[in-house]
């Protein structure tokens, strides 16, 4: 009798046993899950909402994107890259415009055209408009000068200056929503 009571607790111990460690791995994966997502948003990837037409027709109001934030890690930002940075006048704010000169670099619109070093640059991503005249400005070291594509519409260099680049965030890589827009976002 006492034989099958040993063997019912030892078969009741190790029932006790597999159920915590499901618990326990149930647990663990949550955790571990969490971490990732955590880890994956914060250092690699974050998506972002558009609330404005400062960028159209390339970001519409209420597209949602993704950013590499890992794309400056061993690349600069190259002219034409749409790029979500922290907004130079308040920090706690991201905004989103195209590269449109670096460090170094004179930026001046005149007549409708946007010109670099004296340049004159194509922008195909842009619908006709009449742009006021600005510049010539040349672009501090350890700054950008970005543009929204929407430029009679569009908060930008133009009005608050270069942007530090310690205030990137990351590269925009992908519109993921509205579904019927879903587009790989490259540079130029």
């Amino acid at each position: 009798m006492e034989e099958i009571q040993q063997q019912q607790d030892l078969a009741n111990g190790t029932e006790k046993k597999k159920e915590k460690s499901a618990l326990r791995e149930i647990v663990e994966s949550i955790l571990i899950a969490i971490v990732l997502a955590f880890m994956i948003r914060y250092f690699l990837f974050q998506p972002f909402y558009i609330p404005s037409g400062s960028m159209e027709p390339t970001l519409k109001p209420y597209d949602r994107i993704i950013v590499s934030k890992m794309s400056f890690w061993f690349s600069e930002p190259e002219r034409g890259d749409v790029i979500v940075f922290r907004y130079p006048l308040d920090p706690s704010r991201d905004f989103v415009k195209r590269v449109i000169a670096l460090e170094g670099e004179t930026v001046e619109i005149r007549n409708n055209q946007l010109l670099i070093n004296n340049e004159v640059i194509d922008e195909p991503y842009l619908p006709p408009l009449v742009m006021r005249d600005y510049g010539p400005t040349k672009v501090s070291e350890g700054h950008l000068f970005v543009l929204g594509d929407n430029r009679n519409h569009s908060d930008d260099s133009r009005f608050w200056g270069f942007v530090p680049e310690e205030y990137l965030v990351g590269k925009s890589v992908l519109i993921y929503w509205p579904p019927d827009r879903i587009e790989l976002l490259g540079g130029k």
